[in-house]
Order: structure tokens, then C-alpha cells, then sequence
């Protein structure tokens, strides 16, 4: 409609002429338009309160009498269902509208009434948020993940799962990749978060996530236990977004959607040993990107955030703050408790009793009984699933597992330090075999000889063996227990003298 168009250029003093110009409609149309406005008392400034159809009606009330009036939709539950369920749209909200209504308005229609209802709502209109400096942390998961770890033990490539905070006023950011996005890893990401910021604001704003939030509620959100925790030992509020409203906290959802393009952009193509070693090169491209300049501001994130947010912030206590799960566990015939998938051992003795389990993000403690720690292993998060500590096992199974960790090359150097008839002997048997392993067990034998007697002695009897040609455990054995190695104590004792004994002139 145009008729407030209208009104405002003739009180601007213009002629027809030009109104009908500048509103591009006959001058007749403009002339039409003045007379009903002046019928009904209508001037510029009492035509702006009234909408489009409020000015139809007023000005041309038989308009749509002889047309009948279609039915509209709710236009609330609409919207309602709309923002419910983000796979639907208003094509499939139309469609079932003229499955109930089938003279109801058509498409483009119901469309432009729709934009007519959120417009008149203020629902598609955003309240402006001023984040004091160092006041609030908000906090939240990339909703991309990036395989780029590989595990050097089974060669697999994990997906690495990255962490985002941005911190008040300069949208300083912070990332922290992880294998997964469990509770552990939450928590972590959160304790250096705020020591990468030196420090600690009043509020911290999550998401509505099982890590953060147990019982989403509008109203009065119940904080999952560990996450509660960590809020009193920092002594922060934790101010949930309400679900589905990620206004609530525009400053992550941006940080998070132009860090998934310039940082995994940056990181796509490349490949990592460890997550450390990801989280050191995340680092520094954080730094680099966080030192560019606002497009709309002065300064940057990195300065603005020494300038302002640094300083406001609380110091951080003396303590870091590290949570841990305690379980308890029956330790099994093959003494490794579980945890997460993982297998982790403890002395032996404590064979069918009952331990606690302590586990943080890093360390898994095992405590007895009596609760004093008896066993403690790095925390897995992938490769062999089971952590084993040699001093937790019995001798025959220590012997078992040491076996185990020799191998041609390992036994070749030990036969070498003996000696080089040693040396020989081993390196012929492992030789002797297409499947050098079908050797081990045998060399394991003849090396262990220099512990039941002496290395001199092995190394005269495996001379003797190779002056033999006989290159086995068995010549070995046999020429060690018959004393045939040469040596003095293997050799036979001469005959005592005696007065019984005749000697040899007794047969001339």
C-alpha cells in the first residue's frame, strides 16, 4: 500500500504530478487516494498507527464484500511448531493447513501473512546483549568433529571433538581438543580454559547438555553434580541457555562458526600423533587468529582482551580444580580392574577383594580396603586395553611376560655381551628357522644358563657346541651338566692319595 506514501509527499508541499511519480502510480490514483483520505478525516500522522488492512478497509470498504474472507491459520501454533521442530517448514506447515482448510489461502499468501504475524510479534527481531568485560564464559561443543589423530599402536584415526569458550567483552577465544565429549572431558576443558585466561568471571553460560545440565527445566535448570562442583570451587554462577535459544549465548554460536571454518580449515589436512600434539598447534592458531583485527571495531580479540577482560577478571584459587569418579571394584582372577572400557592392573595379592577406583580426566588411582592407594596408571583413552605394571604380577608370570618382550634382534645382543661363541650359537638357531620365533623359547634357555653358572662357562660350552656343529639347547645343557665345558670346576677331581692305593710301580 501506498497511500501513507502518499500522505507524507503532499504534506511535503509536492503536486500530483510528482506524487504520482515518486509513488509510481497514476495521477489519478493520487487524486483518488487525497479524496477518501479527506472523507474520513485521514492526515500523515494518524494514517502511520493503522496497519495496510486497517487503511484498505477505512478507505474502501466494499472492497471485499463480494469476496469472502479465508479462513487463516493460528498463527502462534504455527510459528510454535515451526521453532518445535526445526525440520519442518512452511511449505509442509501449508500443506497441512489446506488438508484442513482446502479454500484457505494459497501458498504465497499464507507466507506473507506469516511474515506479517512475526513481524508484528518482534519475533524475528534480536535484543542486543553488552557483555561487561570479564563478566561472563560462554561455553559450548563444535558441532564438527575432525579425524586427524592417529593411534600409534593400532594405526586407526581418531575423531577429535573440539571445546570452544569465549570470554566476555573481546570474545577471546579458547579450544581444546578431545577424544570424546563425555563428563571428564567437559570438566578438563573447563579448568584450562580458565588458565589460559589467568583468570575467573562471575557467570559461566552452557548449553542445555547431559555434561552440564541434568534436568533441563525453564525455569530452574538442575546443574549436574560434577559440573556444581567445579562452579563452587571457582565460585561461579552457572547460568544455563534456555534449550533451543542459542541467543542466549550469540557469542560462542559466532566464535563456534567462524572457528569451524578458519581453524578446521587450517588443521583439515594434517595429522597428529597425540591429542597433545593437536592441542599445541590449536594453540597457536587460535593466537594467530584471535590477534586479527575486528571488521567492525577497533583492535582485536587478543587486545581488547588484555585491555578490558583481563583485568576484570577474578584471580584464579591456588588450586586447580580436578574432579574424579569413584567406583568400586571386585579385582578379578587376571588382577586388572575395569574403567571406561579399560583394563588396569593391581598387586596380585589383592586377588578377590574389594578396591575403590579413582578416576580424573588423567590418572587412575586404585585404592585398597584401608584406602590407601596401592596402584596408579595414566589414563587410557585408546590402544591396547589393557595396563599392566610388572610389579603387580607373580614371578612365573613376570617370567612369562618378560619372555614375551625379546626378540631376535634382543637376543643376539645379549648372546653378545657373553661372547662371540654365544653369539654364534644364538644367531644359528634363530636362523635354523623360517619362523624365527619358533627359536625364542630355546634361546631364552641357553642365555638363562648364564645365571644357573656363569657366563665363562656358557661361553666354553656353546665354543665347544660350535666345534661340534651341534647348535642346540640340548648340546648346550648336556655339555654344562656333565662338567664338559673345560672349565675347573667342571673338570673331574684327580685322585686322592691314600696307603690302600698301589700306585702304578705295583704292575711293573
Amino acid at each position: 500500500m501506498k497511500i501513507i506514501e502518499i500522505l507524507r509527499l503532499t504534506g511535503m508541499g509536492l503536486s500530483q504530478r510528482q506524487i504520482a511519480q515518486s509513488a509510481g502510480c497514476a495521477r489519478s490514483t493520487v487524486g483518488e487516494v487525497l479524496s477518501r483520505c479527506r472523507e474520513n478525516g485521514l492526515d500523515y500522522d494518524s494514517a502511520k498507527t493503522l496497519t495496510d488492512e486497517q487503511l484498505q478497509t477505512l478507505l474502501y470498504p466494499d472492497s471485499g464484500a463480494n469476496r469472502p474472507k479465508k479462513p487463516e491459520p493460528d498463527w502462534k501454533y504455527v510459528h510454535n511448531e515451526l521453532v518445535k521442530h526445526r525440520n519442518l517448514n512452511l511449505q509442509f506447515m501449508w500443506e497441512e493447513y489446506r488438508q484442513q482448510t482446502p479454500d484457505g489461502l494459497g501458498y504465497s499468501r499464507f507466507c506473507e501473512k506469516y511474515r506479517c504475524y512475526r513481524k508484528q510479534s518482534g519475533r524475528p527481531v534480536s535484543l542486543h546483549q553488552e557483555r561487561a568485560a570479564g563478566e561472563e564464559m560462554e561455553v559450548d561443543w563444535m558441532g564438527d568433529v575432525l579425524p586427524c589423530v592417529i593411534n600409534t599402536e593400532t594405526g586407526e584415526i581418531a575423531d577429535a571433538h573440539f571445546f570452544v569458550a569465549v570470554l566476555g567483552n573481546s570474545g577471546m577465544p579458547y579450544v581444546e581438543a578431545f577424544p570424546d565429549e563425555k563428563q571428564m572431558s567437559w570438566i578438563q576443558a573447563h579448568v584450562n580454559a580458565l588458565q589460559y585466561y589467568g583468570g575467573v568471571p562471575r557467570i559461566i553460560i552452557p548449553d542445555n547438555c547431559k555434561t552440564a545440565v541434568k534436568s533441563p527445566k525453564y525455569y530452574e535448570p538442575v546443574i549436574n553434580s560434577a559440573y556444581w562442583e567445579l562452579a563452587e570451587h571457582y565460585e561461579v554462577a552457572v547460568i544455563p541457555a534456555r534449550a533451543r535459544k542459542p541467543r542466549d549465548k550469540p557469542a560462542v554460536e559466532q566464535s563456534v562458526g567462524w572457528l569451524e571454518t578458519w581453524l578446521l580449515g587450517k588443521l583439515r589436512n594434517q595429522r597428529f600423533f597425540s591429542f597433545a600434539e593437536l592441542n599445541r598447534m590449536v594453540r597457536r592458531y587460535i593466537l594467530e587468529l584471535s590477534k586479527r583485527p575486528y571488521q567492525n571495531r577497533e583492535g582485536s580479540r587478543y587486545s581488547i582482551f588484555h585491555e578490558l577482560d583481563r583485568p576484570a577478571l577474578r584471580p584464579l584459587p591456588r588450586q586447580r580444580f580436578e574432579v574424579a569418579e569413584i567406583v568400586a571394584r571386585r579385582v578379578p582372577d587376571n588382577y586388572h580392574v575395569e574403567y571406561d572400557g579399560f583394563y588396569y592392573s593391581v598387586p596380585f595379592t589383592l586377588h578377590g577383594q574389594m578396591v575403590s577406583l579413582r578416576a580424573t580426566a588423567t590418572v587412575i588411582e586404585i585404592l585398597d580396603k584401608n584406602h590407601i592407594r596401592v596402584a596408579s596408571h595414566v589414563r587410557k583413552t585408546n590402544g591396547k586395553r589393557y595396563v599392566s605394571d610388572t610389579l603387580h604380577m607373580p614371578p612365573h608370570h613376570l617370567a612369562v611376560h618378560e619372555s614375551r618382550q625379546y626378540d631376535g634382534g634382543r637376543y643376539r645382543s645379549w648372546a653378545k655381551n657373553i661372547g662371540e661363541n654365544t653369539y654364534h650359537v644364538i644367531d644359528g638357531l634363530l636362523n635354523s628357522y623360517k619362523i624365527e620365533e619358533q627359536a625364542y623359547k630355546s634361546c631364552m634357555g641357553i642365555l638363562q644358563f648364564s645365571k644357573k653358572y656363569d657366563s665363562t662357562r656358557l661361553e666354553a660350552a656353546c665354543t665347544k657346541a660350535r666345534l661340534l656343529n651341534a647348535l642346540s639347547y640340548t648340546t648346550v645343557r648336556n655339555i654344562l651338566k656333565n662338567g664338559l665345558d673345560g672349565s675347573a670346576s667342571g673338570m673331574a677331581k684327580p685322585t686322592p692319595e691314600h696307603e690302600n692305593i698301589r700306585g702304578r710301580g705295583y704292575y711293573v
